[in-house]
């Protein structure tokens, strides 16, 4: 596994992680038919050195969370870095609170980055921060962070803190999703914070690229695992494909240890703009 130190959070974490959108359930609806394969895959990863695992409240109404929780087990848990969200609706303070103690008892964990799921104009940014402070404060969350903002709205929520900072922004890109490219992208290479991609792998249709198909061949490699090493090749981006399966989370491990050539890089860039 490669590692990507970001000062924000003082400290390395993998150069890529595991989301798990749609494992355990869907939008606030829970789903037990593939826990098992779920956890597998999940333990898999962690031994492949994918660490990083990225989770929600709203994932399968916290059941993919009790699925995280049930894969770290006996693992050292310094060496890993869980991520959950807490979703919009519960923006106001006291919801905050309860919403990160519930997930952290779904995890069975202290959580390592806590982030807003999405900007909400019905509670005002600063009440929100200021509750995500306050959790920092108590020791349940180590850093803090946003999802779906605007450098604008990023610049926002900093401004409510004051015993913290936004340690990462999780935001949706990929090869052909490039809107942060040239705004959130090189602002949090500027600030020190941690990018997280989702959907990086645009829900596994990357695989049945003829460009990536064509320089995969070069490498010995798939599709899948160049677009995501394109990616990783960005400083201070993370992606955070999910991996429902076995045989996806090793062919997503198989996406680092190795670097396309500038021209390459370049040449996909080009392709998909």
């Amino acid at each position: 596994m490669e590692y990507k130190y970001f000062k924000k959070l003082g400290r390395e974490v993998p150069a890529l992680g595991a989301g798990t959108w749609g494992i355990g359930g869907g939008y606030w609806s829970k789903d037990t038919s593939e826990d098992k394969e779920a956890i597998l895959t999940l333990r898999t990863g962690i031994e492949l050195g994918i660490t990083l695992i990225d989770t929600a409240e709203m994932y399968g109404a916290g059941h993919a969370e009790e699925i995280v929780g049930e894969a770290i087990k006996g693992f050292d848990r310094e060496k890993l870095f869980i991520v959950t969200k807490v979703w919009q609706t519960h923006a106001k303070k006291e919801d905050v609170i309860k919403s990160a103690e519930a997930s952290s008892k779904r995890l069975g964990t202290y959580i390592d980055l806590y982030l807003l799921h999405w900007p909400t104009s019905d509670v005002p940014l600063c009440e929100t921060m200021k509750a995500m402070e306050e959790l920092v404060k108590k020791g349940l969350v180590k850093n803090i962070g946003v999802s779906n903002f605007s450098v604008e709205l990023i610049e926002d929520a900093r401004s409510c803190l004051s015993i913290t900072d936004i340690a990462a922004v999780q935001n949706r890109f990929s090869l052909s999703y490039r809107n942060d490219e040239e705004s959130v992208i090189p602002y949090a290479r500027k600030e020190g914070m941690m990018y997280m991609a989702y959907t990086p792998i645009d829900k596994g249709s990357v695989a049945n690229n003829r460009i990536l198909k064509q320089v995969a061949s070069k490498y010995g490699k798939t599709p899948i695992q160049v677009a995501l090493n394109w990616l990783i090749m960005i400083e201070p981006v993370v992606p955070i494909p999910k991996a429902s399966k076995v045989e996806h989370i090793k062919e997503n491990a198989g996406s680092v240890g190795w670097k396309l050539s500038k021209e390459d890089w370049d040449f996909i860039k080009r392709s998909f703009h």
